[in-house]
């Protein structure tokens, strides 16, 4: 009967959680959080493991106890996962808001802990406006940088004589250098793109009796290369696969989730039902950017759609220091009467990396209520009144992210409030980014990133060589194609999932250019239609080895991609 229930539950309402760039549902059954939690690493170490090291569920000694072990496995991964995905203020705590005077925290930590709040809510926080602290300093902030050495290659090598090399490390792997003579400096400068990183260096020619190999140079960044020799790259187009592998992390372009919290709202359905915008809200929105009509823009669009109005009429953009941002706006998305969960607008605002919270009234902010793989950072603001008589307004501003996401700029203030509009939009758009930027290096977003720069690397190495020896003559590659080696310079950059689709995408074509062909399963027709995908810059069709080992273990616990449009 308790399963029955269960199961006609799940069936009434499945409870929305995040994956990548899709809207999704996951289902997983009610219980114990830990054992859940369990069974899924259990089936992400077989399938990260080596398939040497791999172990099979099944054993001939235990496989009455394995195929129990299997069976629940499955049932925890194909039922309701309802209750623990519900989170919900502790019952005394809820009882107390209204007994409690004064002001309560911008942002409460999750009783199971694992994240950090900024400004700390064991210091008090001073709210008077006299403060000496009071105020910041706008030019002290600067946005950060994703990938420093990204744009070397563009702004030092394109424009001079140089040549690259490439080579296959017996433990480093794919291996691709560029030298470059700078006569006017008399100097060398030397990238050595790895997986892991690429290195710069810049060395005085008056050091070498002779300009070093290829090979010497290399070590000189990195004394791990074991490589005796690297080949030389002689493909015309080489420069622009470099730079758009050089610049694949790269994007002028955020986007980013805006939350409403009327006074008693506790839960994320609360917070993601609100519909009709009050004064108050819609003049914090006026201080992030403009509102924008969806139907014809042209700009960056954030996923949202432009043509059709399935996402709603309206947004919020805004240009800041040449970079273009889209706001998710929860009440400007599609409301879906009978759907507590609202689950048009948590497709978006749930697959954004960093969101930001306004407050009215006070309602504390729980730092996991909204339940998304991809959400690692929330910047809350509240409205206040200052002054002596409580009769200037101005806002308090509070930051919670994931332990793993290392601390960003610019710092809070002391006290954290701002009065003036101006200071507080150029706070809130800076530290919107810098956060973006810092979770990228929360373990989640590394782990994935690192197996999309060693596909793109992978793929670089092999278009190089390929085209090379295809320039040189080589009889067994003279057929290959010539337009398809532009391919990576073309495409998109700065997303996890569009940088992990281009990885696919020209994998697949250097291995089909070797001569390796493609695993492509089901009828003719599909299989037409698969080639024609892999031709569309939009949806190529993935391999199904990669997105077994790629897909079902990184994007169900991975970040948010940037999407391009």
């Amino acid at each position: 009967m308790e399963r029955d229930k269960r199961n006609d539950l799940s069936s009434s309402r499945k409870r929305s959680f995040t994956f990548g760039a899709y809207g999704s549902v996951d289902r997983f059954t009610c219980g114990d959080e830990t054992r859940t939690e369990s069974a899924e690493s259990n089936i992400l170490d077989i399938l990260d493991s080596p398939d040497s090291e791999r172990k099979p569920f099944l054993s001939a000694s235990s496989s009455s106890q394995r195929d129990t072990e299997l069976f629940e496995i499955i049932e925890k991964l194909q039922g309701s996962r309802i209750d623990e995905q519900r989170c919900e203020f502790p019952l005394p705590l809820k009882s107390q808001f209204s007994t409690l005077g004064g002001d309560l925290p911008l942002v409460l930590p999750s009783k199971l802990g694992g994240y950090w709040i900024d400004p700390p809510l064991e210091k008090p926080v001073d709210v008077s406006p006299t403060s000496s602290h009071y105020g910041f300093d706008p030019e002290s902030y600067d946005i950060m940088e994703r990938d420093k050495e990204a744009k070397i290659y563009h702004e030092f090598f394109r424009s001079r004589y140089h040549h690259s090399f490439t080579a296959v490390d017996p433990s480093l792997g794919p291996l691709v250098l560029s030298v470059c003579l700078e006569d006017e400096e008399n100097k060398l400068r030397v990238i050595l793109r790895m997986k892991e990183c690429s290195l710069h260096g810049v060395f005085s020619v008056s050091l070498f009796p002779n300009i070093p190999s290829a090979v010497e140079l290399a070590k000189m960044l990195c004394d791990r290369v074991t490589v005796s020799n690297f080949d030389v790259v002689c493909y015309l187009k080489a420069p622009e696969l470099i730079t758009a592998f050089d610049e694949h992390r790269v994007s002028p372009n955020f986007k980013f989730g805006i939350l409403w919290q009327k006074d008693g709202q506790f839960t994320e359905e609360d917070i993601l039902s609100n519909n009709e915008e009050t004064e108050e809200f819609k003049e914090f929105l006026s201080i992030l950017g403009d509102t924008i009509q969806l139907q014809g823009f042209t700009g960056f669009r954030g996923g949202l759609d432009v043509c059709h109005g399935q996402t709603g009429n309206e947004a919020v953009f805004t240009s800041f220091q040449g970079r273009q941002i889209m706001f998710h706006v929860a009440t400007k998305l599609p409301f879906t009467d009978g759907d507590p969960q609202q689950l048009q607008r948590k497709r978006h605002i749930g697959n954004d990396i960093v969101a930001l919270v306004y407050q009215e009234g006070r309602p504390p902010f729980l730092s996991d209520v909204v339940k998304s793989h991809f959400l690692h950072c929330f910047l809350v603001v509240r409205r206040i009144q200052t002054g002596e008589e409580k009769g200037e307004t101005s806002y308090q501003v509070s930051v919670t992210a994931r332990e793993d996401v290392p601390p960003f700029g610019p710092a809070l203030p002391d006290p954290p409030i701002f009065a003036e509009r101006s200071l507080l939009r150029d706070f809130l758009l800076t530290k919107l980014i810098n956060a973006e930027i810092s979770c990228y290096k929360a373990q989640q977003f590394s782990r994935l990133e690192l197996r999309t720069r060693s596909s793109l690397l992978e793929s670089l190495q092999a278009e190089l060589s390929t085209r090379s020896q295809c320039m040189m003559g080589h009889p067994s590659l003279s057929g290959v194609s010539s337009s398809e080696g532009a391919r990576g310079a073309s495409e998109g950059s700065g997303g996890f999932i569009e940088n992990f689709k281009r990885a696919i995408r020209v994998r697949s074509h250097s291995f089909e250019s070797l001569g390796v062909p493609r695993k492509i399963g089901g009828s003719a027709a599909q299989k037409s239609k698969t080639e024609k995908d892999g031709d569309s810059d939009k949806s190529p069709g993935l391999l199904p080895a990669l997105s077994d080992s790629l897909c079902t273990t990184e994007l169900r616990d991975q970040a948010s991609p940037q999407e391009v449009t």
